[in-house]
């Protein structure tokens, strides 16, 4: 027995040390492989999102993650200016239809400005959701001058009085993918080839489209027949729409023509929608857009401001076939109406800002104010003391939300106060205030104080934002100032002439930041912002009240001298 029994075991011992082997060397590798250690666990299956109404265009982003709705705003304090948004009397519309209770459809949430495109370039007035850069790309800053290497052919004159291009005027300059080239009706050069283009709406009525490079045409033009004071806006998920607005409809020549904001198709230059101006849910008949909108791209939805005093949340239900060259929409029209709680005045002349699911514009009678952009309930407003036709500018800091804005002189009589500020943009209180005495000239119907958007600087100039101040010591006198953020005291200012042009900051390959600034002289500067110092000046030959925008090292701005100039940075 026990010889049979010592067998056994020799028989089974070495086949159990084998396992034993067997096990850690794979224990072993396992831990110690190329391959990660830690399994994947399997996802709970979920439905799929809903895809866009249009193919995807190349080149494919990557997917980035949802936005997260903004902070719960704390409870408005009694702060001097601020108020609850359960103050404000509105009403939502869906089209001439009251609703109550209003909820969209779609949780709408923007992310960060960084994602607000998928085209390369501008697309809209200040670039994106916070409205805080006009220029894209780098560019190598050597000499640290300006040169003009084009400009376009001149710009009709309406009426004898508006000349070339206004306020705010601001071009858009976009590189289109390949796929989307090929539909559009550019011209055959250009449907081939690899370039940037830029279109600029004018004062003489005609939205052009012109080649970044050479400052030729790349496709007929569009003429809606009366002055376009705003910024158009290119749709940012590179589909072949542009969206704009009229300045005037009536001419001294006696053409009259409806208020309209227009929506094209950039595949043969068709209107293929439009708003009117003047609404029966609104009693002011002044139906101007000079705002200039910006498009929700993943809930296909448009926000616009009127001059008429509306709110516009557009469901476009865009259909675009890029395969066969075909596009259409189907707007669903949603409006926000509301009473201005300090003034009478309504009309809304800058352009929105939106934080997540946060909203914020102001108007001609001074108010400011945040909404749901979900519900559109006002959440706060804030007493700004006169018409605010500048754009908002949000940051976001690790210390907060903030809104820099500034107002004219425009209701408090032949002078008064342009008081800049920051702004908490989540409770509506002020951090702080700063005020310059501006002139109103009622003669000429130019007010005073702030019409450009503020510079709210980055990287090297981090500690800065930066304002334009109109008729401050002097009809055509003007005060470029930078003020310190956290405090809002002047770390440098200069006197100059007047500029209602809104400055560009813009970074080297080094990351040194320069400055482009334009004034009512036809002149345009580059500066050192972190000093104020001047280090080129160049003439565009009369007043700029349009911003410019920069595309690697190229500038692009239109004049009061019926031309758009195409200006190389050295």
């Amino acid at each position: 027995m026990k010889s049979r029994r010592g067998k056994v075991l020799m028989l089974i011992v070495p086949v159990i040390l084998l396992v034993i082997l067997i096990i850690v060397y794979r224990q072993f590798n396992i831990e110690n492989g190329s391959k990660a250690n830690n399994i994947t666990p399997v996802a709970t299956p979920t439905s799929e999102p809903t895809q866009m109404p249009t193919p995807t265009l190349t080149p494919t982003p990557e997917p980035t993650p949802s936005p997260t709705p903004s902070p719960t705003p704390a409870p408005v304090s009694e702060q001097a200016g601020n108020t609850s948004g359960d103050k404000v009397k509105y009403q939502v519309f869906s089209g001439t239809t009251a609703v109550t209770n209003y909820q969209s459809t779609d949780q709408i949430v923007f992310g960060n400005p960084e994602t607000y495109s998928t085209l390369e370039g501008i697309t809209t007035f200040r670039g994106n959701n916070y409205r805080n850069t006009a220029a894209y790309g780098s560019r190598k800053v050597v000499e640290k001058k300006l040169e003009i290497v084009w400009t376009s052919d001149e710009i009709p004159l309406i009426d004898g009085q508006w000349p070339g291009v206004g306020w705010t005027g601001q071009p858009l300059i976009v590189r289109w993918p390949e796929n989307v080239r090929k539909v559009m009706n550019l011209y055959p050069e250009y449907k081939e080839k690899d370039f940037v283009e830029v279109i600029q709406g004018t004062l003489g009525g005609i939205i052009y489209f012109l080649d970044l490079e050479t400052g030729k045409p790349t496709r007929p033009s569009i003429d809606i027949g009366f002055p376009i004071k705003g910024t158009p806006t290119v749709d940012p998920r590179g589909y072949p729409i542009l969206y704009t607005g009229m300045g005037i409809n009536s001419l001294k020549s006696g053409k009259t023509g409806p208020w309209k904001y227009r929506i094209f198709s950039l595949i043969d230059n068709s209107e293929i929608f439009s708003i009117p101006g003047k609404d029966p849910n609104i009693s002011r008949t002044w139906g101007a857009f000079d705002s200039s909108g910006l498009v929700h791209a993943e809930t296909d939805t448009l926000f616009q401001c009127g001059e008429n005093g509306l709110l516009y949340k557009v469901k476009l239900n865009t259909d675009f076939d890029i395969d066969n060259g075909q596009l259409s929409i189907n707007p669903d029209v949603t409006k926000y109406r509301y009473s201005n709680l300090y003034r009478s005045n309504l009309g809304i002349e800058n352009s929105p800002v939106v934080y997540r699911d946060l909203i914020y514009f102001a108007d001609n009678g001074g108010m400011l104010q945040c909404l749901d952009i979900n519900t559109l309930k006002p959440k706060w407003a804030f007493n700004l003391g006169d018409d605010t036709d500048a754009s908002l500018v949000l940051e976001e800091t690790p210390d907060g939300i903030f809104l820099y804005t500034g107002n004219q002189v425009d209701h408090q009589g032949h002078e008064g106060d342009s008081t800049v500020r920051k702004i908490n943009a989540l409770t509506g209180e002020q951090v702080w205030s700063r005020s310059y005495k501006c002139l109103n000239d009622k003669e000429s119907g130019l007010n005073g104080g702030v019409f450009a958007t503020p510079v709210v600087g980055t990287g090297d100039i981090e500690n800065l934002v930066i304002f334009s101040i109109t008729k401050t010591g002097s009809q055509w006198g003007g005060r470029l100032v930078a003020l310190d953020k956290n405090t809002g005291e002047e770390v440098w200012a200069n006197v100059m002439s007047y500029g209602w042009s809104t400055p560009v900051v813009f970074k080297s390959d080094e990351g040194t930041s320069y400055m482009i600034y334009c004034d009512s002289g036809g002149r345009m500067y580059l500066m050192d912002p972190k000093t104020g110092d001047t280090l080129d000046t160049i003439s565009v030959e009369r007043n700029v009240e349009g911003s410019p925008a920069i595309f690697n090292d190229m500038i692009v701005v239109g004049s009061y001298a019926r031309k758009v100039f195409g200006i190389r940075i050295k």
